[in-house]
């Protein structure tokens, strides 16, 4: 991979975790069992909740280490489709409220189905680890 490419492919790494990091913080904050009532309300089952909040936070952490990115960002990636058709689309893109449409969603999932697909090893627990790995 070109050292270029390696470099953006760290800042959206990195951007990406620090924001599933937070968020999964927030989700701890507001405690769990508010969490889970609130996916109660679109039907979903309290335990989808709790996976979610734990995805996030150790996600988030996986990512910005780059530690099993293309699976965490796959999974990130899942986790951004469900929260756009599940919670955001009926409210539109941008909903007049900051961060409630599904922009920052649709954003996310972008820049971990890129992870996903390319991976990213500059400064990565992966690379040193497991080494650098040759792409095909």
């Amino acid at each position: 991979m070109s050292t270029r490419f390696e470099w953006s492919a760290l800042v959206l790494r990195v951007i990406a975790g620090l924001t599933f990091l937070i968020h999964g913080i927030d989700k701890f904050q507001m405690g769990l069992g508010n969490v889970a009532g609130f996916f109660g309300t679109m039907g979903l089952p309290a335990f989808i909740a709790y996976f979610v909040s734990f995805l996030e936070l150790i996600g988030g952490i996986a990512l910005i280490l780059g530690l099993g990115t293309r699976l965490f960002s796959a999974v990130m990636v899942i986790i951004m489709v469900g929260a756009i058709f599940t919670a955001k689309l009926s409210i539109g893109f941008l909903s007049g409220q900051a961060g409630a449409g599904y922009e920052l969603d649709l954003a996310l999932l972008a820049m971990t189905l890129s992870l996903a697909i390319s991976g990213s090893s500059k400064l990565s627990l992966d690379g040193a680890l497991f080494g650098q790995k040759k792409n095909a």
